[in-house]
C-alpha cells in the first residue's frame, strides 16, 4: 500500500510512506544497503576501491572512502564507498575504548584498577616498536585511567595491548570480545583480531561503521568522551600532544581519532559542532596527513554550511499503521519515542521517500510500546535515517469469529501469492 503525506518542506517533492511486509521490504531496499553474504575473504586496501559517480552538490574531497553523519539520530548527509571493508589501522582503538567504557559503566572494571606491561605489551607496542606508544616501563603497572589517556590521547599501542591482556588474558581473545561487542551495538560487518589496529587480516571495519561507533561513543558515555578532546598527556616524563588534527582548526572539533599504517593509509573520525548541531566524519585511504586534516574539515565545513534540520513527524504523531492479525482491531497506529528530523539540504529539490517496513500482519495481542518495524527514509538514492517504530496502543486478541476471517484473508492471500510466484 503507497499514500502520500502532506508535508511542507518547501522545494521538498514529496515524501511516501509504504507499509510492507517483509518481502516488500527486501524488494525497497537498493543493492548498496541489503545484507552482505559474509565478510570478504580479504578486505580492499584503503588506499584503492573504486570511487562512486560525483554529483555536482558533493563535497571537493577525493578521499575514497568517506561519511559524514548527523550526530542526534545517525543520519547521513554524504557518503563514498563506506560499505567496502578496509583497514583501520588505529581508527581501531575507538572500538577497543568503547569496551573499555563500557566495562567500566557496568562496574566489572574500575579506574583506578592496574595492569602491568607484560614483555609483549612492551615489544609490540612499546619503545622497541617504533610505533605509536606511551613509553610504558617494562614490568610496571599501569591504572585503567592512565592506560585510556595514553590510548586516546597518545595513540599507543601499547596500552592497548595492556588493556587487552588485562580485561582477556591475550590480544587473541580481546579480539573475540570486542568483535561481539561490535554486534552488539549495531557494527554487523567489522571484525577484530587486536586491540590496536596494527597490520592484522581479522581485523578490517567499514567507514559506516567507524561513523556509527563514534556516534553510540558520543550518545552512550559522554563523560568518557571528553578524553577524545584532550590536547596533550604526559606519562614517563614524556608529553605527546593529541594526534587529532581537527581541535586546532577552530571548527568546534572536540574528540576521535586518527589512523594510519601503510595498507590502510591516512585515515580521521572526528565530531564537531556549531550552533547546537553535531556532525560526525569518517575518512580513510588518503595519501598523507596533510590530506586526511584537509579532508576532514572540508566535508564537515560542507555539511555545517550546506545543510539544515526540518521536523518530519512530531514526538508521538501517527506515522502510520501496520496490519493486524486475529486482533480485535485490523490496525495498530505507529509512533516513535522522539521527534523525527532529518538533515536537508538549504538548497533544496531533493526528493525524500520514508517508508514504513514491518513483517506483517503482526499477531494479536500487542501491547502498546511493543516494537513494530522501521521507519526507513532516502534522501534520492540514499538511505539517509532509519528509525524504529513502537505500537501507539495495545490490540487484544479477537473473536473466535474475527480471528477465522483474518485466517481465511491471509489463506487467500497465500493462495494468490502462490500463484503469482508461478506466472
Amino acid at each position: 500500500m503507497m499514500g502520500f503525506l502532506n508535508c511542507n518542506f518547501g522545494r521538498l517533492l514529496g515524501v511516501a510512506v509504504l507499509m510492507s511486509g517483509l518481502c516488500a521490504a527486501a524488494q525497497a531496499a537498493t543493492p548498496a544497503h541489503r545484507p552482505g553474504s559474509g565478510l570478504a575473504h580479504r578486505p580492499a586496501s584503503g588506499l584503492s576501491g573504486k570511487k562512486d559517480p560525483a554529483h555536482k552538490d558533493d563535497p571537493p574531497i577525493s578521499a575514497p572512502h568517506a561519511i559524514l553523519i548527523d550526530a542526534e539520530n545517525g543520519g547521513v548527509l554524504f557518503e563514498r564507498d563506506p560499505d567496502k571493508l578496509i583497514y583501520p589501522a588505529s581508527l581501531a582503538k575507538l572500538m577497543t575504548a568503547e569496551y573499555v567504557f563500557h566495562e567500566l559503566t557496568q562496574g566489572r572494571i574500575k579506574l583506578t584498577d592496574e595492569y602491568e606491561v607484560s614483555e609483549n605489551a612492551w615489544r609490540k607496542g612499546g619503545a622497541p616498536s617504533r610505533t605509536s606508544t606511551m613509553f610504558a616501563v617494562l614490568h610496571s603497572k599501569i591504572s585503567v585511567d592512565d592506560l585510556l589517556h595514553g590510548m586516546i590521547i597518545q595513540s599507543a599501542n601499547d596500552a592497548c595491548i595492556v588493556l587487552a591482556e588485562g580485561l582477556a588474558g591475550n590480544e587473541a581473545a580481546f579480539g573475540e570480545k570486542i568483535t561481539k561487542r561490535a554486534r552488539e551495538i549495531g557494527l554487523a560487518k567489522s571484525t577484530f583480531a587486536n586491540s590496536n589496529g596494527l597490520p592484522n587480516p581479522g581485523t578490517q571495519v567499514t567507514t559506516r561503521e567507524l561513523a556509527i561507533l563514534a556516534r553510540h561513543i558520543i550518545v552512550t558515555y559522554p563523560k568518557f568522551y571528553e578524553l577524545f578532546g584532550q590536547r596533550e598527556f604526559t606519562w614517563n616524563k614524556i608529553r605527546q600532544y593529541n594526534r587529532n588534527p581537527l581541535l586546532s582548526m577552530e571548527i568546534g572539533a572536540d574528540g576521535l581519532k586518527t589512523g594510519f599504517t601503510n595498507e590502510a593509509g591516512y585515515g580521521l573520525v572526528g565530531s564537531a559542532v556549531q550552533n547546537g548541531l553535531r556532525l560526525i566524519v569518517a575518512i580513510n585511504g588518503l595519501k598523507t596527513a596533510k590530506d586526511r586534516a584537509e579532508e576532514g574539515k572540508k566535508l564537515l565545513d560542507w555539511g555545517f554550511k550546506n545543510f539544515e534540520r526540518r521536523v518530519l513527524f512530531a514526538k508521538g504523531q501517527t506515522i502510520g499503521s501496520a496490519k493486524v492479525y486475529g486482533g480485535a482491531d485490523g490496525h495498530v497506529d505507529l509512533v516513535t519515542d522522539s521527534e523525527v528530523t532529518v538533515m536537508l539540504p538549504k538548497s533544496g529539490g531533493d526528493r525524500l521517500v520514508a517508508r514504513i517496513l514491518y513483517t506483517g500482519p503482526v499477531p494479536a495481542p500487542i501491547l502498546q510500546g511493543a516494537p513494530i518495524g522501521m521507519l526507513k527514509v532516502w534522501r534520492n538514492e540514499n538511505v539517509i535515517l532509519q528509525v524504529p517504530l513502537k505500537a501507539a496502543g495495545s490490540v487484544t486478541k479477537g473473536t473466535l469469529s474475527q480471528r477465522a476471517m483474518d485466517a481465511v484473508a491471509e489463506l487467500v492471500i497465500g493462495l494468490f501469492r502462490a500463484g503469482a510466484q508461478q506466472l
